[in-house]
């Protein structure tokens, strides 16, 4: 279990001030460009332990009532069904998703914004849909020679031809369900409205990676170079912040490559630019509140490798080339570590290697290693969790916490009526069977009581898991790994 490496509260405190203080610097209104999760920020509290996944919105509820969220779409988004991969729902669909869990927070959602619209059919379908809904909904344009030419994009005809979202709150957020919706455009689209109503309006950035107070090659900040491998960012020295400042601040390409036309602009719209550098538009407070740089280290070490892992069996399964595993390589050699740091790899091979058969393995808060096979009646991600929880409440391995008589009737049922080919019983209905079991056997109990436990522990599995076994582990807040290798032979294999 990760020691404890960053204080939550004081990032709450100080984040919350800091854009606050932001805010004041302008005409009491600040577009802030809302950049990675604003929910559920797991790789955050991975590599920063001690960071809560919901910090940035607890933080957003610090200024409830001053913030306002509007979320962009891109069209094309919309018109290609486009897919968020952690989620496995489309872009149109995570919008719902994401006003709901606003809403829920007590977060006020303004409006949506449609970018990039050129009268595509699904665009309108969605429109009308939001309108039903009654949420808001304003149309922005593409513009040609976005984002070089200058003259038009700074014009009626090019920001000024974009519908104005009305705000009425001095913080306006502007997410995204993913990478590519246009929110930095949506953001000094406003600011040059805003301008043309008189209201000197700012404009910031939120990222929390990489964080710009750390090293370079400080093992954090090579952890989100692995996170984002697949996208081709790379971090890298600020050099505007450097050479207006004299300090070393580190930056990613993407907007070190677009800070001088994003200078220009708002040089254009606000009469000067309030920034000298990518850094000066960011708002992210992380890096100061990291109280044990080992910890943190070590952390991000461990996601690193995490990151390899699932590179190597994205390739096997043909979602990822090799060039990314290649990439991932180059950035462990960086960290100088290797698969060696994780102790349940070591532990789930030699029990595969001893039984011929695949194994895994879930590393306990106390460092204990705990290891489970393939029988009749279990996959080895099912025995690997039930063996865990006999360890978490002290049980004998000897004792059975559900019985053989139990487990049968599941199989037949898989086999006979569902038609299953695998009669072994998935981690699921593993954990199904022992909460059954639970009602008249207090030793299975006593084990499903210790289920919280197994967050935040490391697992490995020596074969890549089905989506049911790796979905249940994630659930349960497991970190796991698995080696690049199907479990049998065959060609096809179910998702």
């Amino acid at each position: 279990m990760d020691r404890m490496g960053f204080d939550n509260q004081k990032y709450l405190e100080l984040q919350s001030a800091h854009i606050r203080e932001r805010i004041s610097q302008f005409d009491n209104k600040l577009y802030l460009e809302f950049g990675g999760k604003l929910f559920d920020d797991h790789h955050a509290s991975r590599v920063l332990p001690g960071f809560e996944p919901d910090s940035k919105i607890r933080m957003l509820k610090e200024l409830r009532d001053s913030v306002e969220v509007v979320i962009a779409i891109c069209a094309n988004d919309i018109e290609k069904n486009k897919v968020r991969g952690d989620l496995g729902i489309t872009y149109d669909v995570d919008v719902l998703r994401l006003i709901d869990a606003f809403r829920g927070q007590g977060l006020l959602v303004g409006s949506v914004v449609i970018t990039q619209y050129a009268g595509q059919p699904a665009a309108d379908a969605f429109r009308r849909r939001m309108e039903h809904l009654g949420v808001k909904t304003y149309l922005h344009y593409p513009i040609v020679g976005y984002p070089h030419n200058l003259p038009l994009i700074v014009s009626d005809e090019g920001y000024g031809k974009n519908e104005y979202i009305e705000t009425g709150r001095p913080l306006v957020v502007v997410t995204a369900p993913g990478p590519g919706s246009g929110k930095m455009a949506v953001c000094l689209s406003q600011l040059y409205h805003e301008y043309k109503r008189g209201v000197k309006a700012g404009y910031a950035k939120f990222e929390t990676f990489p964080i710009w107070n750390l090293p370079l090659q400080h093992p954090v900040n090579l952890a989100y170079e692995a996170a984002t491998a697949d996208l081709g960012d790379v971090n890298m020295i600020d050099p505007f912040h450097l050479s207006a400042y004299g300090e070393t601040t580190v930056n990613y390409n993407r907007d070190v490559e677009i800070f001088p036309v994003l200078s220009a602009m708002l040089e254009k719209i606000m009469g000067e630019c309030p920034y000298k550098s990518p850094t000066d538009m960011g708002v992210n407070m992380a890096g100061k509140c990291i109280v044990d740089d080992e910890a943190v280290q070590a952390a991000a070490r461990q996601e690193i490798v995490r990151r390899y892992y699932t590179a190597l069996c994205d390739r096997r399964v043909g979602s990822a080339d090799d060039e990314l595993v290649y990439k991932l390589e180059m950035i462990m050699q960086q960290a100088h570590v290797d698969v060696s740091i994780r102790p349940v790899v070591a532990a789930a091979a030699q029990v595969a290697e001893e039984t011929g058969n695949p194994a895994g393995a879930i590393q306990l808060p106390d460092g204990q290693v705990v290891t489970g096979k393939t029988t009749d009646l279990m996959g080895p991600s099912s025995s690997t969790l039930l063996n865990a929880l006999k360890a978490l409440a002290g049980i004998d391995h000897r004792h059975h916490l559900i019985s053989r008589e139990a487990l049968e009737p599941i199989q037949q049922v898989k086999v006979h009526h569902l038609g299953s080919v695998n009669p072994r019983l998935h981690s699921d209905e593993i954990l199904i069977a022992l909460a059954i079991s639970a009602t008249t056997n207090p030793l299975a109990r006593e084990a499903l009581d210790q289920l919280s436990a197994l967050r935040g522990c490391e697992a490995h599995s020596t074969v890549i898991l089905s989506p049911v076994d790796s979905g249940t582990y994630s659930r349960l807040g497991l970190r796991l790994t698995c080696e690049p290798q199907y479990e049998t032979n065959k060609l096809y294999h179910k998702k």
